[in-house]
């Protein structure tokens, strides 16, 4: 995984950029990569890794933030394993969301300090990165009020007209972010060609009110996650001020902080 147009090396001021290793990872289950991520930001802690993006699609699963009510998820545990749906809580900010094959998502392990230790404008990021994303498929996300993600108008795809305007908001990408001493954890989900029924099994983000949609069901168009990941490097880089280098992990059975970090002993077979 390449970015087709490589960043320069330095930002609109003329200084050194913002480095960012991003990692297409495949398809994982949710347990695993959670437990990566919590080793990356204590190694991120320590200085003994870069800011590091890690994209990927997960094993449907439903998932709790610290603000999740139990009542938002709608199937029993019995019903839920008969459907290979898995069960987590986490550590994240937000209520109960979903994820399965056809979504991205993208979990940034970035040191915000010294220039943008503002949580606030972290989640703006983050919906800009995402709103990036769509430009290609002819959709126009934005804000909406304080319903925290990316949203779309059904009525108007191709224009977001704001939070007054819109006649059919649906969120196409969700967000869910911690943040331990200004280095960041979890992130967003942002639907591609994901199944929406799996959010049937949800109140999604505890808001019963507005529905789900995904590129394929706003564009018709059906593009892989790992070509919607592309996308998302470049948008890193755009958003983040940032030369990002990628690397294509797909492949490797086993993850681990080494392998991230760039030890050949344990990459397996990854590669740039």
């Amino acid at each position: 995984m390449t970015p087709s147009e490589p960043p320069s090396a330095h930002g609109e001021t003329g200084g050194p950029r913002r480095a960012i290793s991003a990692f297409w990872l495949g398809r994982r289950a949710y347990d695993p990569m959670h437990e990566l991520m919590q080793k990356l930001v204590e190694a991120r802690h320590r200085r003994e890794i870069g800011d590091t993006l890690l994209l990927l699609e997960h094993e449907p699963v439903i998932t709790l933030g610290r603000a999740a009510k139990p009542e938002h998820v709608l199937l029993p545990p019995a019903s839920r394993a008969a459907l290979g749906v898995s069960y987590a809580e986490t550590g994240r900010g937000g209520d109960v969301t979903y994820h399965g094959p056809g979504q991205l998502v993208a979990y940034p392990i970035f040191d915000l300090k010294p220039d943008r230790c503002d949580v606030r404008r972290y989640v703006r990021d983050l919906i800009a990165v995402m709103a990036r994303m769509l430009r290609p498929f002819d959709i126009d996300a934005g804000l909406f009020g304080n319903h925290i993600g990316a949203w779309v108008d059904l009525a108007s795809p191709r224009h977001w007209p704001g939070e007054e305007g819109a006649r059919h908001p649906a969120k196409i990408g969700a967000i869910g972010v911690r943040l331990s001493r200004w280095i960041t954890s979890h992130g967003f989900a942002l639907n591609v060609t994901t199944d929406l029924a799996g959010f049937d099994l949800i109140v999604p983000c505890g808001d019963p009110e507005h529905d789900v949609a995904s590129i394929a069901s706003v564009s018709g168009e059906t593009p892989s996650v790992a070509q919607v990941a592309l996308a998302a490097v470049l948008a890193f880089s755009a958003v983040f001020d940032a030369q990002v280098g990628s690397h294509d992990f797909a492949a490797v059975p086993e993850l681990s902080v080494s392998a991230l970090a760039g030890d050949p002993a344990h990459a397996g077979t990854a590669h740039a």
